[in-house]
């Protein structure tokens, strides 16, 4: 192993420096090779994929900067049409089922982009930065907070150049917003409201049951489940609405919180959130008797986090998130007949100051600034160079610069940032899942259905200990972390 290590090490020197020292061999000039634009092969990252249908397919080829960078293995557990494009894509390189079986015979791999559901997030990233690997994992970063924790730490260990698939946090709208705020144009903040149309997938329903069907033969579900309970196959949850469910996905708040919430996160400087609150639709089949399904995310919630005061935010402030298609009322400031968010109002940021307010879409989009007496202010951000905004570019960039370069102090989404946002993300599914949890006595009962208290430092509920179990999860024997 330790020669292996050596060997990437020493070509991650040589993709930086353009040379090795003990060598004779020099890099031809590029422009004599083959004019500008040229790349010269030794400038070029080995670039692998794990979960490369979906979005993967995008997140690999913007990666590979569409062909340029040298894409040496595919890894999805569906052989199928799904991860087609993909291995179409790039027909040289090498494909796996199992990523640990990848990493364990690629040994060239210098950086990985992760797309894959959320339950297996962390397992995968882990494992890539133990062996010196450089990552790029979709939102949300991980399935829990103690993984995200896990996460940010080792990469600032073991030097990785991370990066976070939350893509508008490079959009040129989320600098406008911060230019914004931090010209004193709308004051202090001490309300922030944050609303989805998710979900868009079958969620506040029974549990699905296998029929008996056969799994698919480009499909190895044992893999798919990874550290999840075992179970009978069934096509309700792969390929995307395994979102719904705990044991996979993180709901509405993991697939659109770390598009949105980046907004007011960055901007106001955020932290851990000090306490957390929540209610949530429920499901009628019978009079009088909600349906109760634990193992699943509401139809839709409400979530409110309560911040301290920041540098940047001289003012505690409270934070609604709002999903299954609910939105928030229009301020007084903002014409009736206006848009809130997007367009169509279905998702959007507003954060409410002592002198205006900032309203943006989803990723950044479209910022508005609302002053009395003042023209709206309207930030386009229609045309944008770079595929998602350069996000996955910017990565690569980093990854040849390497760790603490200024390309990689740069990016907008690496651990440092991306881990802490993801964690107050996933708060709020412990507040939305000790609210629905049932105590069976005399009666039901139910005793989260309380103000949490959270003390960030020490990943902990204090006044509520059974909530404490959803800051981590069981995992199946064989995939603990």
């Amino acid at each position: 192993m330790k020669k292996n290590n050596s060997k990437k090490n020493s070509r991650r020197d040589f993709i930086k420096h353009g040379t090795i020292a003990a060598s004779s061999f020099f890099i031809v000039p590029r422009y004599v090779l083959g004019g500008d634009g040229y790349t010269s092969p030794s400038d070029k990252l080995n670039i692998a994929g794990i979960g490369v249908g979906g979005k993967g397919t995008s997140d690999l080829w913007y990666a590979s900067g569409e062909g340029k960078e040298n894409v040496v293995a595919l890894c999805d557990v569906d052989m199928g049409d799904i991860s087609a494009k993909s291995r179409n894509r790039f027909p040289k390189a090498k494909f796996y089922q199992d990523y640990r079986v990848m990493f364990d015979k690629q040994k060239d791999i210098d950086a990985v982009t992760i797309s894959s559901p959320d339950h297996v997030h962390a397992l995968q990233a882990l494992s890539a930065m133990d062996l010196g690997v450089h990552v790029y994992v979709q939102k949300p970063l991980t399935h829990n907070i103690k993984e995200a924790r896990m996460l940010t730490e080792t990469a600032r260990e073991k030097n990785i150049v991370t990066q976070m698939g939350n893509q508008g946090a490079s959009n040129s709208g989320m600098r406008k917003v911060q230019e914004w705020f931090d010209a004193g144009l709308i004051g202090e903040v001490d309300e922030v409201y944050v609303w989805t149309n998710r979900p868009v997938w079958p969620q506040g329903i029974p549990v699905p049951k296998s029929d008996g069907s056969s799994v698919p033969e480009s499909l190895d579900w044992d893999l798919w489940l990874g550290p999840a309970p075992k179970i009978d196959y069934t096509n309700a949850y792969h390929p995307f609405n395994w979102r719904g469910w705990w044991a996979y996905g993180t709901g509405a708040l993991g697939d659109m919180g770390c598009h949105l919430i980046d907004v007011p996160f960055r901007t106001l400087g955020l932290h851990y959130p000090k306490a957390v609150e929540c209610s949530v639709g429920q499901v009628f089949i019978k009079m009088w008797s909600p349906e109760y399904i634990p193992e699943g995310c509401p139809p839709s919630s409400s979530v409110t986090l309560d911040f301290a005061a920041t540098d940047k935010n001289k003012i505690p402030l409270k934070m609604r998130w709002l999903d299954g298609g609910i939105r928030p009322p229009h301020p007084d400031l903002i014409p009736a007949n206006d848009s809130l968010g997007d367009e169509s109002s279905s998702n959007g940021v507003m954060m409410i100051g002592s002198k205006g307010i900032i309203t943006t879409g989803v990723y950044g989009f479209t910022p508005k600034l609302y002053r009395k007496g003042q023209e709206t202010v309207v930030f386009d951000t229609s045309n944008q160079p770079g595929n998602e905004f350069g996000h996955q570019t910017k990565w690569v960039d980093a990854c040849k610069s390497g760790f603490n370069s200024s390309e990689h102090k740069a990016l907008t989404s690496s651990f440092d940032y991306s881990g802490p946002m993801t964690e107050t993300v996933l708060m709020g599914n412990i507040a939305i899942r000790s609210y629905m949890e049932r105590k069976s006595g005399i009666g039901n009962s139910y005793p989260g259905r309380k103000k949490l208290l959270w003390d960030g430092d020490a990943m902990k509920i204090t006044n509520y200990d059974d909530a404490n179990k959803f800051v981590t999860r069981d995992y199946r024997k064989g995939w603990e972390i």
